[in-house]
């Protein structure tokens, strides 16, 4: 007795909200035939404890498990559809509506109101399924605009839990311009900054999901959901050309149309830590001066800071996150069209201040299905840090930025999805943005595809990085045909983060431990925390006009009034100095007569 893709589908336009199988007084799960009756995740969450199965769940039963008790509180319930444009079909419209608000309870689709999620409060809108299919009609559209000018006079963050099967037809065009209404709404509540988080339940089909649902910041999905512009019988008449996962929330999550697939038993947590997050209410201060612990001496070579930076063992990006920061929340995908792996963005709690992340991920990890191609970075990749970068920008937080990468990826497949102009744009982004902003080489810094991601207010080097316009070995296939000679081009290149911070390049470097990150990755994730701290500290004190006028200066200067330019011009003056002085001594000792 197990249910597949279409029999579910089938029961949704039935109306059945995949509620399980009934035997005997016992309730049995419709995909794995398990005993349901003394499930406590199905008791709790609807949630199938064998195989994970989401069942559907009412307006009122999602608002008792995602809000803190006791603090929901309705607005506008009294609203009600009537039947605008006197429908004619076989069934009365008015008929229907009385039919669901007799069976579920709900005077429409819709339930709104405030509430605390986590201990912050919000504005809540859920729609229901069972209620006409959870479809948008011109009372639901109001409610649900309604809630969002709520929220924006209020400076409320906004949760929507969307289950919608489609369009709702005895409305007609009224319907549709609900789209738009909510739309129009969703966006005030964007121009002010206010946080808005979307999750999409099983379905999210419809107008709701191409309206409101995708305006949102951050969107979370349940596993399995059917997820898709397709209302619920487009859906079921295309089965026999697509395969199953075509329409789901998993599918989403694969071309970067969502943040994360999330279980229901954790929905709430996530909610509340990303609520914590964007709330923006700690701002670093620093006490004391920092110590510096680099060595005087620079490494040996700039061929053994390329070993060191492409070590085996080095840590990655993934590595220091999780040592650095508190709550951390992945975000996923460029809304475009896909999630570049090789690209790690989300936001979490750095020295306890919300910082916003994004590093470039190149070691393959044991799950073969989070293919990182070394770190070479599709245009999607540099499209979701874009989007990363713009919703720092919104909620005001600063950017931490962490570069270990080869390069862009050069493939055929990127240069058709827009490598170039994915580059140029990220460029452009990241350097007029009005946020704190801090880059780190924390291992290879190659090309374009690190500079992308590094045009930032300041740019650090971990001790034994390396930042080079081209590989070594490139290098030396260009200027000597020969790759072997890669050590001899690596001395010439200047890629050192001492080489670095001599020409002007980076601003400071950052101490390894003894040996190199890969020695002790605790230590190398501590002193880099440190760093940026202190830096993030000194870039809050200033204005956002100063911060940006000194990163345009920065950049416009370098190769021009760098350090290195002022050195050499020291040295070629000294030069001069001297020899003017021995041609002086020269001729004064011919003009004394000898006796």
């Amino acid at each position: 007795m197990r249910t597949n893709f279409s029999s579910l589908v089938e029961r949704l336009l039935k109306g059945q909200n995949t509620e399980p199988i009934d035997t005997g007084g016992h309730s049995f799960c419709l995909v794995c035939d398990s005993n349901l009756s003394e499930s406590r995740s199905y008791l709790n969450y609807k949630v199938c404890s064998t195989c994970q199965f989401h069942y559907s769940m009412t307006a009122r039963e999602r608002i008792d498990f995602l809000t803190d008790k006791g603090t929901f509180r309705e607005t506008n319930k009294s609203l009600s559809s009537m039947d605008p444009l006197s429908f004619s079909s076989r069934t009365s419209y008015k008929e229907q509506i009385f039919r669901d608000q007799k069976r579920t309870g709900l005077t429409e689709a819709v339930v709104t109101g405030s509430c605390k999620i986590g201990g912050v409060s919000c504005v809540l809108i859920v729609l229901d399924f069972g209620f006409m299919g959870g479809s948008m009609g011109c009372v639901v559209g109001e409610k649900i605009s309604l809630a969002f000018e709520r929220a924006t006079k209020r400076n409320l963050p906004v949760i929507s839990v969307i289950t919608s099967g489609g369009s709702r037809i005895q409305e007609g065009i009224l319907s549709l311009m609900q789209m738009a209404k909510t739309s129009v709404t969703s966006n005030k509540l964007h121009e002010k900054g206010i946080p808005y988080i979307s999750i999409l339940a099983n379905p999210a089909t419809g107008q709701a999901f191409a309206s409101f649902g995708n305006a949102a910041d951050i969107i979370l999905a349940e596993p399995g959901a059917i997820v898709g512009y397709s209302p619920l019988r487009t859906v079921k008449e295309s089965q026999e050309n697509v395969t199953e996962n075509a329409h789901t929330a998993e599918s989403q999550l694969k071309h970067g149309m969502i943040d994360a697939v999330a279980d229901r038993a954790k929905l709430k947590e996530i909610v509340s830590v990303l609520l914590d997050l964007l709330q923006k209410e700690f701002k670093l201060q620093k006490t004391g001066v920092r110590d510096e612990t680099l060595r005087d001496s620079a490494p040996t070579g700039a061929w053994h800071s390329v070993q060191l930076a492409r070590h085996t063992s080095r840590p990655t990006a993934l590595d220091l996150l999780a040592r650095m920061m508190d709550d951390f929340v992945e975000l996923h995908g460029d809304r475009i069209y896909g999630d570049d792996q090789s690209v790690v963005c989300g936001l979490g709690h750095l020295g306890g201040q919300t910082v916003a992340v994004i590093g470039q991920e190149r070691r393959r990890p044991t799950n073969s299905s989070l293919e990182r191609r070394d770190g070479r970075i599709l245009p999607e990749g540099f499209r979701k840090a874009q989007r990363t970068l713009l919703l720092a920008e919104k909620f005001d937080v600063p950017i931490i930025t962490l570069l270990d990468t080869p390069g862009a990826n050069l493939s055929t497949e990127a240069e058709t999805r827009g490598i170039g102009n994915a580059i140029a744009s990220t460029m452009a982004v990241m350097s007029d943005i009005e946020i704190p902003t801090i880059s780190v080489i924390i291992g290879e810094g190659g090309s374009a595809g690190a500079l992308a991601l590094g045009t930032a207010d300041k740019l650090l080097m971990m001790e034994n990085a390396i930042y080079t316009a081209v590989s070594p070995e490139d290098a030396a296939q260009v200027l000597y045909q020969d790759e072997c000679k890669a050590q001899d081009a690596a001395e010439s290149l200047k890629l050192t983060a001492f080489n670095c911070h001599e020409l002007g390049i980076i601003d400071n470097i950052v101490p390894e431990p003894e040996g190199g990150a890969h020695t002790n990755h605790h230590q190398a994730a501590r002193l880099l925390k440190r760093n940026i701290l202190h830096e993030l500290a000194d870039l809050q004190k200033l204005s956002k006009r100063s911060r940006q006028r000194k990163r345009y200066k920065k950049f416009r200067n370098i190769g021009e009034y760098g350090s290195l330019f002022r050195s050499s011009i020291s040295r070629e003056v000294n030069m001069l100095r001297g020899t003017v002085a021995r041609k002086v001594r020269e001729i004064r000792a011919k003009s004394i007569p000898t006796d």
